[in-house]
């Protein structure tokens, strides 16, 4: 089991919690992005630099990922790839991507990008805070637990 992380922009606190997990499970978290990110030295974390283009991350995570692979993003196009992989996508407020709802997700996320072609102001994602850090954490400690105890 492998940790995929659209690194590109992810919050830096996600990644903390990140790397602390794998050092504690010793579980690989692999962080793609277009450029060079830095990581901590340990035989448990590594980046993975692609080339520069608009979706070349999301490619590279849906070529290497395996079913039951957890795939931390916020892009919900890659979270139904990875899903139809049999991945686990999990975006960075702690909110895990599922069959039963990414196609509604997709619907909305196509519908906010028509009105904002049309000049619609639709503002943005609310600012990510201390809860939303607690969220993700939970959530990944619970489903790492879960498979451990299978």
């Amino acid at each position: 089991m492998h940790i995929w992380v659209d690194a590109d922009a992810c919050p830096a606190v996600i990644k903390d919690i990140l790397f602390r997990v794998a050092e504690r499970l010793q579980i690989e978290v692999i962080l793609v992005a277009n450029q060079l990110i830095r990581v901590p030295g340990s035989r448990f974390i590594r980046a993975l630099q692609v080339p520069a283009g608009a979706d070349a991350a999301d490619t590279a995570i849906v070529e290497r990922v395996s079913a039951g692979d957890i795939v931390v993003t916020g892009d919900i196009p890659l979270a139904a790839l990875v899903l139809d992989k049999g991945g686990l996508p999990l975006n960075p407020r702690g909110e895990w991507y599922s069959k039963d709802t990414i196609a509604q997700q997709l619907t909305m996320r196509a519908f906010m990008d028509e009105l904002r072609a049309n000049g619609v102001d639709t503002g943005g994602p609310s600012t990510f805070c201390h809860a939303d850090r607690r969220n993700f954490a939970n959530a990944l400690d619970r489903e790492l637990a879960r498979i451990r105890n299978r």
